[in-house]
């Protein structure tokens, strides 16, 4: 039997005051309450709102981009960009567009930084398990010890200057699964502000970036939820405040198939060809871009909860909260004083 799960977070400053009105700021010209939109893309809800008065068609441009970005990347998609890669695996390099190579690049550049913990290549073995499809299964181990003989980001071979990728051998596939949301968010964050708006909220399936202030706190830094790995979406752990800042969130609910009683999600491991096993249940990344925070959520999610967190506490550019499978929270160093625990279930551990 197959089950799929949902992940995301809440942003409790979204939630509007009593009044319906939409109130105008007129000193910033800033609304109370946002133009907004959301679409099902992807294969999940997009939002975007918009506080600043009159920019109420940027939301149309947004997500003319969101669908662009989309249909160059997505498989199995006519005319996507990837689908093109992957056809020519070990026949011929692939020219890809301003808007897709810079994609591929960022996604090699940290498979390389994390020798492979994190791999472009790994759609051999996410093409077996088809987690979050109606034809997900448990493959057999031949079927995985086969693929993961495909599974090598130093197969695929980037030019710089042609802007070509070519899959040194026929049956690679590229999978920028646990990377492209992050980008499209940074793409739609980058257009809204060349579109002259200062304060927005863009959501891709859990992929948050908060634009300036919340114009229901004067301005301040929004308030935004941690979402609870073992409960259904909106359920938080906990929240932090931030400010022009990119929250993403990968865990064990978002996608996943039961078999025999077994739950298996859609994180894989590019080593073992099944999805990583450890005690996390899900781990947000905060960071100034949405990509370093969705490729660095899966990164960090297959290092375990140790060394992930060691990891996220040597760097000065992210911070990260970690949820254990047996409930409890562990916060990086420099979001200690800035998260704050409000679910009874669970424990702050590293307080």
């Amino acid at each position: 039997m197959s089950k799929t799960g949902a992940a995301g977070l809440v942003l409790f400053s979204l939630l509007f005051a009593g009044c319906g009105n939409a109130a105008v700021d007129e000193e910033t010209a800033v609304r109370k309450e946002p133009y907004e939109k959301t679409e099902f893309l992807m294969g999940t809800y997009v939002t975007v709102r918009v506080y600043d008065e009159g920019k109420e068609f940027v939301l149309e441009e947004a997500f003319d981009r969101v669908e662009d970005l989309a249909d160059k990347i997505t498989v199995n998609e006519p005319g996507s960009e990837v689908d093109a890669v992957n056809a020519a695996a070990g026949v011929e390099a692939i020219q890809l567009s301003e808007d897709v190579y810079p994609l591929v690049r960022s996604a090699w550049d940290y498979s390389e930084a994390s020798d492979g913990n994190f791999d472009l290549a790994i759609g051999p073995i996410t093409e077996l398990w088809h987690i979050g499809f109606e034809d997900a299964r448990k493959p057999e181990q031949s079927e995985i010890d086969a693929a993961l003989t495909l599974v090598d980001y130093e197969r695929v071979v980037l030019d710089d200057s042609a802007q070509t990728v070519q899959l040194a051998d026929a049956g690679m596939l590229l999978d920028l699964g646990a990377i492209a949301k992050g980008y499209i968010t940074d793409q739609v964050k980058q257009l809204l502000v060349e579109e002259g708006v200062t304060t927005a909220i863009i959501d891709l399936g859990g992929n948050v970036y908060v634009l300036g202030g919340s114009p229901l706190r004067e301005g301040e830094s929004w308030n935004v939820g941690i979402q609870d790995p073992l409960a259904a979406r909106g359920e938080t752990i906990g929240k932090t405040k931030q400010k022009d800042r990119s929250i993403v969130t990968s865990g064990i609910y978002e996608r996943y198939i039961e078999v025999d009683g077994v739950s298996y999600h859609h994180l894989m491991d590019p080593e073992t060809g099944y999805p990583f096993d450890n005690d996390i249940a899900g781990v947000s990344i905060i960071s100034d871009k949405s990509i370093d925070g969705d490729a660095l959520s899966t990164l960090v999610f297959g290092l375990g909860m140790e060394a992930g967190l060691a990891y996220v506490n040597e760097r000065e550019d992210i911070e990260a909260v970690f949820v254990t499978k047996d409930k409890n929270v562990y916060v990086s160093d420099g979001l200690a004083d800035n998260f704050e625990l409000t679910n009874d279930d669970y424990i702050w551990e590293n307080e």
